[in-house]
């Protein structure tokens, strides 16, 4: 399950639609299965009452609230250093939940208890998640094919947006809704351009475009980078002019840090705990600077590979992590990655991403807010392609 991959011509606009139509790094990578897909795991037939399958026709009863409260530290709310994750093992009673899986799968709520919520610093003032739930359009406005956001004009794309969100309002109105704009603003290329670096940087005033967008909402602004061969090192200085304003956070692509030397598109690359821990860094240093919120640090994974070592991430008061389930495909597939990816390897909060045309192109329904929100734990972060 992958997704579309992203591809801008580092030249000129007016050859982009056909540049993109030659080379967009979709077509023999995302026929594929992800790398490390499995199966399902067996279900017992003895589930219990209080269970309900996510994608089941047949089910009626509830299903046992994900919570996805702020990780809790023994410290006070006060900033503190960076420190390790460490999972919060405390017991809880041994009730089943359904989660999801080509034919559901059931997960004892004593293993969910083990790994959420994570133990960590305690939100800061001004901190956005877990107190209200982001729903953000994620795309590049030069291209329709890179998602919603360059899809439609951007008064059309601003109302779906708004329409979106209130989907979500009313699906968990205890949660407030708070709308974002998540743009490509370092795109990974098929040719590796005059620098060898295989990547586009978007120009600040196409961001300061999108972000005038996002201002008519009061909505956020997501900068995702893509490096290609290069690094997070080289490219988040130059948009720190950005990434200092206060409603202004960042995202980061495995997909496409090919520290392999690969072509972008040819494999699905990584980043390690080193790659979040220099980003993290290099934000919560942004917000001391700047005396701004704590920053929002979104990382993309649909493969375990992308992400390595993530035991060692730290968690630092300043910046809020969020580990986004970005594959494309069934249900069933989508929500066996959240499992398998995201669930079994806590970091901070989790995102799920819905795709409008490749969730659905093989004849299946786009996940509904109230499927999602049967997910555990239930994410904070959810974008739309």
């Amino acid at each position: 399950m992958h997704r579309v991959a992203s591809c801008l011509p580092s030249r000129r606009a007016s050859a982009l639609q056909s540049s993109i139509a030659r080379f967009l790094l979709a077509s023999a990578l995302v026929a594929a299965p992800a790398a490390g897909q499995s199966p399902p795991p067996p279900i017992s037939t003895k589930a219990s009452a209080g269970a309900e399958s996510l994608g089941s026709k047949s089910s009626t009863a509830k299903s046992s609230t994900a919570k996805s409260s702020a990780a809790k530290s023994s410290g006070a709310a006060k900033a503190q250093p960076p420190k390790t994750r460490k999972a919060d093992t405390t017991a809880k009673p041994g009730r089943k939940t359904w989660t999801g899986g080509r034919n559901g799968f059931v997960v004892d709520s004593a293993e969910a208890a083990s790994l959420w919520p994570v133990k960590g610093p305690d939100p800061l003032p001004g901190a956005i998640v877990p107190a209200k739930r982001i729903i953000a359009y994620y795309g590049n406005p030069l291209v329709k094919k890179m998602g919603v956001l360059g899809e439609y004009a951007p008064d059309d794309m601003l109302a779906r947006l708004d329409r979106e969100a209130e989907r979500w309002r009313k699906a968990d109105p205890a949660t407030p809704v708070q709308p974002a704009l998540h743009l490509i603003a370092v795109v990974a290329q098929g040719s590796a351009g005059r620098d060898g670096m295989w990547r586009a940087r978007m120009s600040d005033s196409l961001i300061e475009r999108v972000y005038g967008w996002a201002q008519r909402k009061n909505a956020l602004l997501f900068i995702d980078v893509q490096v290609g061969h290069s690094t997070l090192q080289a490219e988040l200085p130059r948009l720190a002019k950005f990434l200092k304003r206060p409603d202004v956070h960042l995202g980061i692509d495995p997909e496409f840090s090919m520290k392999t030397g690969a072509k972008p598109g040819t494999k699905i690359g990584s980043f390690d705990a080193a790659d979040v821990n220099y980003a993290t860094k290099f934000l919560s240093e942004l917000t001391v600077s700047e005396n701004v919120p704590p920053k929002i640090l979104v990382v993309h994974r649909f493969t375990r590979p992308m992400l390595t070592n993530t035991t060692n991430i730290r968690l630092d008061p300043r910046v809020q992590i969020v580990i986004n389930m970005d594959g494309w495909g069934p249900p069933w597939m989508k929500l066996d990655s959240y499992h398998d990816y995201v669930y079994l390897h806590p970091v901070q909060y989790t995102g799920f991403k819905l795709f409008y045309h490749n969730d659905t192109k093989k004849g299946n329904a786009l996940m509904t807010p109230e499927q999602v929100l049967k997910l555990l734990p239930r994410p904070v972060y959810i974008q739309y392609q």
